[in-house]
């Protein structure tokens, strides 16, 4: 992307805003002039002026933020900030940009989500003047987003707080590009998006997400770079924090997704919105047929369980039952081609598209020969909000749970897209994290992300490790596999908790062994339990904050992006090594390709993606010079495998021990 000039005022220099006795010593914020914070923002300034690639690893405390922010916003260029979780996309704006504002002045940021967070104006007049209410719950919630629609400047649904999360009525009224006119459009002067691209070109700093800046490079990706196809603009820079999810993230958006959900979503949309129209009278009969043969193409496919399976038997699902598939691919053509002679309706051409794109996806998922994808399937409850890939978004509260398939294809390796995509294209990526290296090099996360010409830098955190963390690897503990696990970490965490009086957190390498160890540990515990799953993971964090002793036991969500200072958390107990499952097709295809390349699988793949996972579970404890705590890690492999070495050489240095009353110890002082 060429640079983009926006602003020419002074702000300080590094040396003045970071240095003992300068701007940031002086601010109201807690003051300790860290070295490694000012050499990571001097790296930024380097990397940005000349236009070169970072990556940074910046230990927990570093304060990165700043020192990434101040030297993006010294350039005089457009910079994209993109974060790994919303939590920290709203840090980024509502605290830490605030914080600077209170000593350099205004600044001109632009916080951009997804198209499906803001309102359509179109659809909410179509809307009116067609009422299709679903009940007085969708009556009540229209009332309240055309109340909202009267006075909101951004049309952001992070500004109803009383709609409901699981609103279907909303999710008939967002942006999303699948029914987008674009600049055809009656509203677009007054468009939500329209707005929202005004005030990205007018910023120094735009903060997004990397779902949206993946799902913008792969829609822009998809329509040759047309000049409207995406909603961020032009840049001279991209700083990702939390850059060790960007592999995941880019896997979801350069794949593609199909689910019966969106067949439904198609056919519901395309009656309400055609409704009434005299020239439509096709329409109906169509759209059920659509329901009907896409119910009988899902159900044919071939799943023997809920959960992820490898597709890799497309040729002989479309020998015994290509003539479903065909069915699907007729009716969507004839419905396709039934709104082109519609196409002076303004809704007719979005539709159009979205049915074309769903005959799309369609075919390459059962026709296509792409040699660097994983074809797969899953199968689950029905969403609850967006999926990553915006293909199952709606039917979640309509459904009421019902089951959801859907055919999934991924990129195997995407290293070759991102070199190409963005570290080609961008004259500086600076990719940031607490969590990047392996035994103290960046070979793994460089060649998973195509990321061959860059500088590099490891900035130790300020944090006493050895003085304020204590890693606790019990004794004589069973592998994780053998029957006996349940029971031993059983009687290990119970007498760890009544250690540390609760003040915990347990985290799971699955749902099954959380449960189990839930429900053995509830009775004999007098502390109170949370378990993931119960409840909103924001409200269980919340409960767990204000609820004193509390123990909170969790899977995946809560090994990472979660922050908890203070004795409210005092230990992390952690089960297993987090070595991603063998058997889960995406992982399965990527150790394939590693062995016929000549590489070692177990060694080159899994290993170093549990060690950065370890690495993010046991970053959940220390996050302030005045924590305290003990880590727990039940799997003994760590220390009678080879490869455990591996694991202990990557961690900060906390003092180890093999025995329970240095545990008692280290509560006691």
């Amino acid at each position: 992307m060429p640079s983009s000039d926006t602003s020419t005022r002074a702000l300080p220099t590094l040396h003045e805003f970071f240095s003992p006795g300068g701007i940031l010593a002086n601010s109201p914020l807690p003051f300790e002039y860290r070295p490694g914070q000012l050499e990571m923002a001097k790296a930024v300034e380097r990397a940005l002026s000349e236009r070169r690639h970072l990556i940074v690893e910046a230990g927990t405390g570093t304060g990165k933020t700043l020192a990434y922010l101040l030297p993006a916003l010294r350039t005089g260029k457009r910079v994209i900030i993109s974060t790994g979780t919303k939590a920290l996309q709203d840090q980024l704006f509502f605290r830490d940009v605030p914080f600077l504002e209170a000593l350099l002045g205004e600044l001109r940021v632009c916080y951009m989500k997804g198209r499906a967070n803001y309102l359509c104006r179109r659809k909410l007049f179509a809307l009116r003047d067609q009422p299709i209410l679903s009940g007085l719950d969708e009556i009540d919630e229209y009332r309240q987003i055309a109340e909202w629609e009267q006075i909101t400047e951004t049309g952001d649904r992070a500004e109803l707080s009383a709609l409901p999360e699981s609103s279907v009525l909303w999710h008939k009224l967002d942006a999303r590009s699948d029914a987008c006119l674009g600049s055809t459009c009656p509203d677009y002067r007054r468009c939500f998006i329209t707005e929202m691209r005004r005030r990205a070109l007018e910023s120094d700093l735009i903060i997004v997400n990397h779902h949206l800046f993946f799902a913008d490079t792969a829609v822009r990706l998809a329509a040759g770079n047309a000049p409207d196809a995406g909603v961020l603009p032009e840049s001279a820079a991209v700083i990702f924090d939390e850059a060790h999810e960007l592999e995941e993230v880019a896997s979801q958006y350069f794949g593609r997704s199909l689910s019966n959900l969106r067949f439904e979503d198609l056919a519901r949309d395309t009656e309400v919105l055609l409704r009434g129209k005299s020239s439509a009278t096709q329409i109906p009969g169509l759209t059920q047929q659509l329901r009907e043969r896409a119910r009988l193409f899902f159900a044919a496919l071939p799943m023997p369980a809920d959960g992820r399976h490898p597709f890799t038997n497309r040729e002989e699902f479309l020998e015994s039952s290509g003539d479903l598939y065909l069915a699907v691919r007729s009716t969507l053509t004839l419905i396709e081609s039934d709104l082109e002679r519609l196409a002076d309706l303004d809704v007719a051409p979005g539709l159009k598209a979205r049915a074309a794109t769903l005959r799309a996806d369609l075919e390459f998922m059962l026709e296509s020969k792409a040699s660097n994808t994983v074809f797969w399937l899953d199968r689950r409850a029905g969403p609850t909000s967006n999926s990553a890939q915006g293909s199952a978004p709606r039917s979640a509260a309509r459904s009421g749970g019902a089951r959801a398939t859907f055919l999934q294809a991924t990129p195997i390796d995407v290293s070759a897209l991102l070199r190409e995509l963005v570290f080609d294209q961008i004259p500086t990526v600076v990719l940031t994290s607490a969590t990047l290296t392996v035994q103290g090099s960046f070979e793994h996360i460089r060649r998973r992300l195509g990321l061959a010409e860059t500088r590099e830098l490891i900035v130790p955190s300020h944090f006493r490790y050895r003085e304020q963390a204590l890693l606790y690897l019990p004794p004589s503990m069973p592998d994780p596999r053998e029957p006996e696990f349940v029971a031993a970490a059983a009687t290990t965490i119970e007498r760890v908790l009544r250690i540390t009086r609760g003040r915990a957190f347990c985290l799971f390498t699955s749902y099954s062994q959380m449960r189990a160890l839930y429900e053995r540990l509830l009775p004999v515990l007098d502390f109170p339990l949370l378990l993931h799953g119960s409840a909103p993971r924001k409200a269980l964090l919340e409960e767990f904050r204000s609820t004193p002793n509390s123990v909170l036991f969790g899977t995946s969500s809560f090994w990472q992006g979660v922050d908890v200072q203070g004795e409210a958390l005092s230990c992390v107990i952690i089960d297993r090594l987090p070595f991603a499952v063998p058997s889960d097709p995406v992982v399965q295809a990527r150790m394939k390709a590693i062995e016929e390349s000549g590489g070692k699988p177990f060694f080159d793949y899994q290993v170093p993606e549990a060690v950065l996972t370890l690495k993010q579970g046991f970053g959940r404890l220390i996050r302030s010079l005045e924590d305290r705590g003990v880590l727990v890690l039940l799997d003994p492999r760590i220390t009678r495998q080879r490869y455990g070495q591996i694991f202990l050489q990557s961690l900060p240095p906390y003092r180890v021990t093999k025995t329970i009353t240095d545990v008692e110890a280290f509560f006691a002082r």
